[in-house]
């Protein structure tokens, strides 16, 4: 019989890069995915705003399922140990928001 000890939780989490790493062993039973990936971006040092001097919002990809875990995830309850998290930055695609118009015009 096989039993999954779910206090022995390790993974490891990067940015899109692979560049930066951190290993997690152990996190508390409550914690959040939201709560994890505020604490990597301030350790690994990740950039708080883009080029543009826009906010960055930093999401989780568990790469086991290829899928983006939400905030309000438990980390107990969404990872398996050996996981990897990939930390991504939301991307806004248009790049102009509609208050300050748009490149496209109706004619």
């Amino acid at each position: 019989m096989e039993t999954v000890l779910k206090d022995q939780v390790g993974f490891t989490v990067s940015d899109v890069s692979g560049q930066k790493q951190l290993r997690v062993t152990n996190p508390q039973d409550n914690a959040t995915v939201g709560e994890l990936v505020e604490g990597a971006v301030t350790q690994m040092r990740l950039p708080r705003n883009d080029a543009g001097g826009r906010p960055l919002n930093y999401h989780a990809r568990l790469d086991r399922e290829g899928r983006h875990l939400h905030g309000s995830e438990s980390l107990i309850d969404a990872l398996e140990s050996g996981d990897h998290l990939t930390l991504q930055p939301d991307i806004d695609a248009g790049g102009s928001s509609p208050s300050t118009g748009s490149a496209s015009s109706a004619g």
